[in-house]
């Protein structure tokens, strides 16, 4: 007869029972064909009641480790080749994860917003009012491309903003673009030659490649990616951010945009995937219509988020495909469910539809503009004439100082890192080839603690000095 101490250890008693049932026939204490007691033996021996014997037999039931023959009772199952399959011992395993972040005195890297400048009152406010008034669309399963009412929202934006005439459904939202690239490369192919910009944003060869493309690099001159080079290496698809290239600050001129899509123009399957990151932050004059307002040809896929524009945690982007590829997308890729939730969408349309995105947007630019014065202004009086050189061109929210140093710039960032001050150089961002020095290192401020810029670039002015 089988006993067990059901006293020790928490939860139900039938739960109890049925662990220690289940390790003594993963023990081969009860064997395979093995009849276990009747419920009723076994409650009164135990003294425990019937139901609870009954509901510790039905789990092993279910979980497949005993079985039932009708007025015989219950038996052991067969479970021969439990003993072939071993764990792994503790000391096998090793699973690493990323490490915490660095906690930094100043940070000029980082591209976060700051969470004060969300409209968190007026989200909060159309989140209520959402739930409130769409109960039965927010229980349903999304569309692929992302409920109707957002799309049209984005198309609107588009149109009043960017100068895009959009249809609705050529539009797809996604949780970040790192999933909507992934989307990209199945509709496009795998097969294809992905090519970005050098120097660039890292993350994006690091999805083409896990994503099973071939990427490539093509260099950047003074006006952007270099044609030439996107055919010496054979590139079907151009990955490029025209606007306000990341980390350069390039922003790309009409000349050499139209040589791109004539580039794209000159084989069928060739495309130009715009990324159009941070393009509402143009501080002067108009914004510059994007590559997909001037293709007349169908060659452009445009990409963007809010992320940059709202908060960084709002993981939601969207991308603006050619007719031709919209209509293949939901022919091919169609079963895909949209990946942000509808109560976010449903929030984020009407936030655009009432004009909450055009009011928020126009706040920040003024904010940013101050903010972009208020750095020019401390760095003119930290710094000696030829000390340092600002290079910027009035859009998005980094740009670049030019330092004069012979100090390398991995011993520059090195030497700040000891100070707790952390600082990337352009050649940090270099894909292929041996990085040139050349002193350029990135001020992002859309997160910037202006109140300690100075004493952080006083650091920087120090290294300086110690050169002379």
């Amino acid at each position: 007869m089988l006993s067990y101490d059901l006293s020790r250890g928490k939860g139900p008693l039938y739960q109890k029972l049925y662990q220690h049932i289940k390790q003594d026939i993963l023990q081969g204490k009860l064997s395979s064909g093995e009849k276990l007691p009747s419920k009723r033996m076994l409650a009164k021996h135990m003294g425990v009641s019937t139901i609870t014997v009954e509901n510790a037999y039905d789990q092993l039931m279910g979980e497949g480790y005993v079985y039932a023959l009708p007025k015989k009772g219950y038996y052991v199952a067969n479970l021969s080749d439990v003993g072939k399959i071993r764990p792994p011992a503790p000391a096998d395993l090793h699973i690493q994860v990323p490490e915490k972040r660095e906690e930094w005195r100043f940070d000029f890297s980082s591209n976060r917003t700051e969470p004060e400048n969300f409209p968190f009152s007026i989200w909060a406010k159309l989140m209520r009012e959402t739930i409130s008034v769409k109960e039965r669309e927010l229980l349903q399963v999304p569309f692929c491309g992302g409920v109707l009412e957002l799309r049209q929202a984005i198309a609107g934006h588009l149109s009043s903003f960017r100068g895009m005439a959009v249809d609705p459904n050529q539009i797809i939202v996604g949780a970040g673009t790192e999933y909507l690239y992934g989307l990209l490369i199945q509709l496009l192919g795998r097969d294809k030659v992905y090519c970005v910009e050098n120097p660039g944003y890292d993350k994006v060869p690091k999805i083409y490649e896990s994503n099973g493309a071939t990427c490539v690099y093509a260099a950047m001159d003074r006006e952007g990616i270099v044609v030439d080079d996107l055919r010496c290496q054979m590139a079907q698809v151009a990955h490029v951010s025209p606007t306000h290239h990341f980390p350069t600050g390039i922003t790309m001129p009409a000349s050499r945009r139209y040589e791109l899509l004539a580039w794209a123009n000159e084989v069928e399957e060739r495309y130009i995937i715009e990324d159009d990151y941070d393009s509402e932050f143009r501080l002067k004059g108009k914004p510059i219509p994007p590559l997909f307002a001037i293709d007349a040809c169908e060659k452009v896929i445009y990409m963007n988020t809010f992320s940059k524009s709202l908060t960084s945690t709002i993981r939601i982007s969207y991308m603006v495909l050619p007719e031709h590829l919209a209509k293949a997308f939901y022919q091919k890729l169609s079963f895909y469910a949209c990946t942000v939730p509808t109560f976010e969408q449903y929030t984020l349309a009407a936030f655009i539809r009432r004009g909450y995105f055009e009011k928020h947007i126009n706040r920040m630019r003024l904010h940013y503009g101050r903010m972009r014065t208020r750095i020019m202004e401390i760095i003119d009086r930290t710094f000696l004439p030829g000390e340092c050189r600002v290079m910027e061109n009035d859009s998005g929210l980094h740009f670049v100082l030019e330092l004069a140093t012979k100090m390398s710039d991995r011993e520059m960032e090195e030497h700040l890192r000891e100070q707790g001050i952390k600082m990337k150089a352009l050649t940090d961002f270099q894909m292929t080839g041996e990085a040139k020095n050349g002193h350029q290192f990135i001020l992002n401020y859309s997160n910037m603690d202006v109140e300690g810029l100075e004493e952080a670039l006083l650091c920087i002015r120090k290294l300086l000095e110690q050169e002379t």
